[in-house]
């Protein structure tokens, strides 16, 4: 059997790290020729490395829509988008709904939503008609907790964004993937004994009792690039969290 991707170019912003580097480490293995993104050109330097030297990358600022506009033109042609950049500083500052700052507020949406659909903007030109986009929200949406009204309403206008543009720019395929709780580096900066606690206490409820691996969550990508018949669809990838 052949390689899914053999032949093809993926590009994964916010690929340097957590699950954007295992979509990249996925694909490569697929035979695609790929493109990993991010803010740090320090963390570039360190996913080439990691992906052993058979893989491209530079420096993309997705809050800066110029600077999105140039990455696509020095781009050219690719199949396959990929993003899962995310800035996790706004997710961590909450708040019931007197907390909330208004004005402060569109930091949520600036990477994961608005940061998204500059990369959809500016990348449409240049992509395959048969290609696809992957972006990325969160159970949040599908699991509203207190105090986090704004990651809820961001994560589900990823969701809303994703079958829109499925209908805007067909041929071009668009979806979204839902991760429940991945093990990626955000845990490494807990110590071992509270970090295991609290992966316990989060998903003893789930069918699958454990949190996902970077690699397996890059699984529900890869389907979504190689399934030619798949579109506006919203992947969970979560462990059954969402059943219980």
């Amino acid at each position: 059997m052949g390689k899914r991707l053999h032949g093809k170019k993926v590009v994964v912003i916010g690929g340097t790290s957590g699950i954007g580097f295992g979509i990249a480490e996925a694909a490569l293995g697929e035979g695609a020729k790929v493109v990993v993104a991010s803010s740090q050109q320090s963390k570039v330097d360190t996913a080439l490395k990691r992906l052993g030297g058979q893989s491209n990358g530079t420096t993309i600022d997705v809050k800066d829509e110029a600077d999105v506009a140039r990455f696509f033109e020095r781009l050219g042609k690719f199949d396959h988008l990929a993003y899962t950049a995310g800035d996790w500083t706004p997710l961590r500052t909450g708040g019931t709904l007197p907390e909330i700052e208004i004005g402060a507020a569109n930091a949520v949406f600036t990477v994961r939503f608005w940061g998204a659909l500059a990369a959809v903007k500016h990348c449409h030109r240049t992509i395959a008609p048969n290609g696809s986009i992957t972006i990325t929200d969160g159970m949040v949406a599908h699991r509203p907790r207190k105090g986090a009204a704004l990651n809820t309403a961001m994560a589900g206008a990823v969701e809303h964004l994703a079958r829109s543009l499925a209908v805007d720019l067909a041929p071009v395929r668009v979806n979204a993937v839902c991760p429940g709780l991945v093990l990626t580096e955000v845990w490494d900066s807990m110590p071992a004994d509270q970090r295991e606690e609290r992966l316990k206490a989060a998903t003893q409820r789930q069918p699958l009792a454990r949190a996902g691996t970077p690699a397996e969550l890059a699984e529900a990508y890869l389907y979504l690039m190689c399934g030619t018949y798949t579109t506006g669809q919203v992947l969970y990838v979560d462990g059954g969290l969402s059943l219980v």
